[in-house]
């Protein structure tokens, strides 16, 4: 059997979009890599920012954005447009040839709007389907998709989506076709046994450290959505999963976690 190309899948988020050194410290980390990749990136605060700007009223439940019309208007502006197009030019001037995408475009990425039960998050999507011909034709052209967090229900309408869950669908699609390694860049080093203490990382987590861990109560809650869907992708076939700062993606001797399943 022929050994797979490996394929890695990128993820960033705000702390790395609202700093511009930060940012290009990471795209010249990010253009580095030898090989298939591509990049998915949040929103960060730009958003917000803009919306407070125009005088938008930004509603948020536990945590999370509700997308009423206007609201998903300005996301759209922000985050397919300025953010998605300033890191697209970045890459350019690095000489990784990069190509920016919504869900929406070349009908990769279909969702559906999440149901109403006791909230209603308004024009959000849950991914139903990712669609990965396009992305291997560029991928075999030396392109790198950039993806931003919009998806769309084929029906016409743009739905606002979690960029983490969107590295995690993407990672499993092309699981088949290559070995796929997704790396979610945050502010941490890694998974933490102690949230105020940078140096209690936890260096390796499977599947059943992972239950001892939710049992212990060891994790920070806030981390338990990304934990999920790093075990979500696991589950299904993807290689291996990676919680770290940038520097894990080049640097041999950085700390961070792994996730595997055993």
């Amino acid at each position: 059997m022929d050994k797979k190309n490996t394929l890695k899948i990128v993820k960033i988020g705000g702390n790395v979009i609202d700093n511009p050194q930060a940012l290009t410290s990471f795209l010249t980390t990010f253009s580095s890599i030898e090989g298939f990749k591509i990049l998915v990136h949040g929103g960060g605060k730009s958003a917000t920012a803009l919306a407070q700007k125009t005088g938008l009223e930004v509603q948020m439940v536990d945590g999370r954005r509700i997308t009423d019309a206007a609201t998903l208007e300005l996301i759209t502006m922000v985050y397919a447009g300025k953010i998605n197009k300033t890191i697209v030019t970045q890459l350019q001037a690095l000489d990784c040839n990069a190509l920016g995408f919504t869900g929406a475009d070349a009908n990769t990425i279909t969702s559906v709007k999440r149901p109403v039960s006791t909230l209603d998050y308004g024009f959000v999507g849950d991914v139903k389907n990712v669609e990965t011909s396009t992305l291997e034709l560029l991928l075999n052209h030396g392109i790198s998709p950039v993806f931003c967090a919009l998806t769309h229900d084929q029906n016409g309408q743009l739905l606002n989506t979690n960029a983490d869950t969107i590295a995690s669908e993407l990672a499993i699609a092309f699981a088949s076709q290559f070995e796929v390694e997704l790396y979610y860049c945050f502010e941490k080093k890694g998974v933490l046994k102690d949230v105020n203490d940078d140096s209690s990382v936890i260096e390796k987590i499977t599947a059943s450290s992972y239950k001892e861990l939710l049992h212990a109560q060891v994790i920070y809650a806030g981390m338990l959505p990304k934990l999920n869907n790093c075990f979500h992708a696991l589950e299904h076939q993807v290689s291996k999963v990676c919680i770290g700062k940038p520097e894990m993606l080049l640097d041999s001797q950085a700390i961070f976690t792994t996730l595997t399943i055993q």
